[in-house]
């Protein structure tokens, strides 16, 4: 059987000019609608991003137990998955580069900023990563971390946790549950994931340009 390199969806501003970009990381349920929809958000703000399937060595975005495949991706893929999608960025012009990512993807985020040197990241943004609170430690780029404050994945002790070792970097949005960034849901919620997406903007345009 062929081996297969990392898939990736890619959206581009309609125009050629240089444009910093970002990797965006799915969530546990994988390359979702409301995925490719962030996608397409981001690149009528002017920048290059790219959605890569994590999950396709295990088959692909169209999963059973999502918490199954996520934890199937191991630190050594996650963090050459990475380089490969920030090395595709740079192949398309990126003049920097910024990881974004949901649920799942907000702790593998959290994990990129981490690595950030290494992977010359220049910003962070994650949105209510459950692992974040179990992998605190220090981060080599500006990073913010958004959470709900009635998130039944993110229990109050660890979104206390976070916010102590992180302070003014984390922002917390009351009656905001897991997923409040998933337009079209139950979980969706309205006044937070407007705010969160206008700190994302700002936060991107702040660090990357």
């Amino acid at each position: 059987m062929t081996e297969l390199g990392l898939p990736m969806l890619t959206v581009t501003p309609a125009d050629t000019a240089p444009h910093p970009g970002v990797v965006v990381i799915h969530e546990g349920h994988g390359i979702t609608p409301q995925m490719i929809r962030c996608c397409e958000r981001l690149a009528r703000e002017g920048y290059v991003v790219v959605l890569p399937d994590l999950f396709f060595r295990k088959g692909g975005p169209d999963l059973g137990d999502f918490a199954l495949m996520g934890g199937s991706v191991t630190p050594e893929q996650l963090r050459g998955d990475l380089t490969t999608a920030a090395a595709h960025l740079r192949s398309l012009g990126a003049t920097s580069i910024g990881v974004t990512g949901f649920c799942m993807g907000g702790t593998f985020t959290y994990a990129a900023a981490k690595w950030a040197v290494e992977l010359d990241i220049s910003a962070a943004f994650a949105f209510y990563g459950s692992g974040i609170a179990d992998e605190l430690g220090d981060l080599a780029c500006p990073t913010v971390i958004c959470l709900g404050a009635s998130d039944q994945w993110i229990p109050a002790e660890a979104v206390a946790a976070i916010q102590t070792h992180h302070g003014d970097a984390v922002v917390v949005y009351e009656g905001a549950d897991h997923g409040f960034m998933r337009d079209g849901s139950d979980s969706w919620h309205e006044a937070a994931a407007t705010d969160a997406w206008a700190r994302l903007v700002a936060h991107f345009a702040e660090h990357l340009h």
